[in-house]
C-alpha cells in the first residue's frame, strides 16, 4: 500500500510560499541588523528604520487579514452576497500597509518601556522585526490555505498595467493622503527621537527598614555628622553605550539663590544602552546644626564643567535636609 506524500514535508509548500511575504520577513531581519550595527549618526540606520517601522509590519498584518484577491470573487459570483469582494487588490494593500504600520507604532512604544528591554533604537528595531516576521508567517499560513483561484499573488507587471488603465480614483487619493499622514507622524513621533540620540533618566532612591528600595522617602531631618544612604539610578536610552559623571553637591541657598557649594562626592560610570546602573552611596552634610541645605545629584555626559550647577547638568535631582541637634 502506498501513501501520498504530504506537500508540507516535501518541496510543495516551499514552492507555494508567497514571494512577497518572504521578502517582507527577510527585509525586517536585514533592517534590524543594520539598525543594531550602525550608530545614531549613520544615515543608513535611519534608512533601514523607515521601511521597518513604516511599511513592513503593516503589510504583514494586511496579508494576515486579507489572504484573498479582490478580483477573484467576481468570477463565480452567483448571488449578491457572493458578488461582494472578499479581499483587496495590490494598490489597497500598499495603502493599508502604511496605515496599519502607523497603528502598530504606539502599541510597541507603549509596551517596551515596561519591559526589561526598555525603549531604545535596538529594542524598537527588534520589536518591529519580531512582529513583522510573526505576522508574515501567519499570513503565509492563511494564504496557502486559500484556494488557488481566490488566493492573492504578487504579479508586478500585471499590477502596473491595471494601475495604468484604472487611472486616478477617489480611493487612490484617500490612500495617498493616508500615506502622507503616516509618513509625517512617523518621522515626528518615532524616527526623529531615535535619530536624535535618545535620552537618559536619573533617579534617586532610598532603602526602607524592610530592605525595599523606594523613591521619595529620604529623611528630611538628620543630626550633625549623620550619613544618609541613597541609591542613584542611571537609565541609558541614548542608543549607544555612554560614559557618565555624577557630582553630589551640598548647596546653601538664600532667597532661592545658591550662595555656597560643596562637592561631597564624584562618581564615574559607564552604562550600556538600554540598561540601568545603580550605585549605593552615603551622603553626609557638612553644615552646622540648625541649617537647611539642598543635596543635588548632577549628571553629566563625560566630564562636567569647572563649576557644576543644576542648570548646566544634563539631568539633575535633589532633596532638602535640615541638620538639627534635637
Amino acid at each position: 500500500m502506498s501513501h501520498r506524500a504530504s506537500t508540507w514535508l516535501r518541496f510543495g509548500f516551499i514552492r507555494r510560499y508567497p514571494f512577497d511575504l518572504a521578502a517582507v520577513s527577510v527585509g525586517a531581519v536585514v533592517a534590524y541588523l543594520l539598525v543594531t550595527r550602525f550608530g545614531t549618526e549613520s544615515e543608513l540606520r535611519l534608512f533601514a528604520m523607515v521601511p521597518l517601522v513604516l511599511f513592513l509590519p503593516g503589510y504583514a498584518l494586511v496579508s494576515t487579514l486579507f489572504p484573498t484577491d479582490k478580483r477573484s470573487a467576481n468570477r463565480t459570483a452567483a448571488t449578491a452576497a457572493e458578488a461582494r469582494p472578499r479581499g483587496i487588490d495590490g494598490i489597497e494593500r500598499m495603502g493599508l500597509a502604511f496605515v496599519l504600520s502607523l497603528a502598530i507604532v504606539p502599541l510597541i512604544v507603549l509596551v517596551l518601556p515596561v519591559t526589561d528591554w526598555g525603549l531604545s533604537a535596538q529594542s524598537i528595531a527588534a520589536a518591529f522585526a519580531a512582529v513583522t516576521v510573526v505576522l508574515a508567517q501567519l499570513g503565509v499560513v492563511r494564504r496557502v490555505r486559500t484556494p488557488d483561484t481566490e488566493r492573492f499573488t504578487v504579479a508586478p507587471i500585471a499590477s502596473l498595467r491595471r494601475l495604468r488603465n484604472a487611472g486616478v480614483t477617489a480611493s487612490s487619493v484617500v490612500l495617498v493622503i493616508a500615506i502622507g499622514t503616516a509618513v509625517s507622524a512617523l518621522f515626528v513621533g518615532v524616527l526623529l527621537p531615535v535619530s536624535a540620540g535618545g535620552y537618559t533618566e536619573l533617579a534617586l532612591y532610598s532603602e526602607t527598614d524592610d530592605g525595599e528600595v523606594v523613591a521619595g522617602e529620604l529623611p528630611s531631618d538628620v543630626a550633625p555628622g549623620t550619613s544618609i544612604p541613597i541609591t542613584i539610578a542611571i537609565e541609558n536610552h541614548e542608543g549607544a553605550q555612554q560614559d557618565y559623571t555624577v557630582v553630589i553637591q551640598q548647596q546653601v541657598l538664600e532667597d532661592d539663590a545658591v550662595v555656597e557649594r560643596t562637592e561631597l562626592q564624584r562618581l564615574n560610570t559607564t552604562v550600556a544602552d538600554g540598561t540601568t546602573a545603580r550605585s549605593e552611596q552615603s551622603v553626609t552634610p557638612t553644615v552646622a546644626a540648625n541649617e537647611t541645605v539642598r543635596i543635588s545629584v548632577l549628571l553629566y555626559h563625560d566630564e562636567p564643567p569647572a563649576t557644576p550647577t543644576n542648570e548646566n547638568a544634563a539631568e539633575e535631582t535633589h532633596f532638602w535636609v535640615n541638620v538639627t541637634d534635637r
